[in-house]
């Protein structure tokens, strides 16, 4: 499948055969896809935890709903993989651009590693979902991880039922100038 098809088909599933299993091969294939991702200063700021016990995934999807959001992520629980992002902190060079462009990097480069990683699930025929609104403490002591460290996504994976539904995208013409801003 060319990267076009793939970024076309690629889409937020939220419902899984919960009776297949991801092998752990197919798993290790994206990670390796997504440890090639581009990172500012090459720090590769990014630790992947791979959720697959049933006990630990119930726990982790916990922190992924909200009493004050009804329904928000019910569906990770469903989920063969939950797969947590950690921030790591970027390497010398990483951190003074950080502090130069007052931009803070790490989060520029875990949305790019993201990326390629539920684009290398589609390749491997799964689904995938990205979330973003997790309770960093609490899954920080479910897992854990120190307290210095960021839990930013968590990317939900397994063999999705769902159909593949049309994409609704601005028409490039819309996004695009050549040389100068005009819209």
């Amino acid at each position: 499948m060319s990267l076009q098809d793939l970024a076309a088909t690629r889409q937020s599933d939220r419902k899984y055969d919960e009776s297949r299993p991801v092998p752990r091969e197919v798993i290790e294939r994206i990670l390796e896809v997504a440890r090639l991702a581009p990172s500012a200063t090459n720090s590769q700021p990014w630790h992947f935890i791979v959720v697959d016990d049933p006990t630990t995934r119930a726990e982790v999807a916990a922190t992924l709903t909200s009493p004050l959001v009804p329904g928000m992520n019910k569906f990770a629980a469903t989920a063969p993989i939950l797969l947590v992002l950690v921030e790591e902190s970027p390497n010398a060079a990483g951190k003074a651009g950080s502090l130069l462009l007052n931009k803070h990097l790490p989060a520029y480069d875990i949305g790019i590693v993201a990326s390629y990683i539920t684009l290398a699930a589609r390749e491997e025929g799964l689904g995938s979902c990205i979330m973003g609104w997790v309770n960093e403490r609490k899954l920080r002591k479910v897992l854990g991880v120190s307290r210095g460290k960021k839990l930013p996504l968590v990317i939900s994976l397994g063999y999705s039922v769902q159909e593949l539904r049309a994409k609704k995208r601005k028409p490039l013409s819309e996004l695009l100038s050549y040389n100068k801003y005009s819209k």
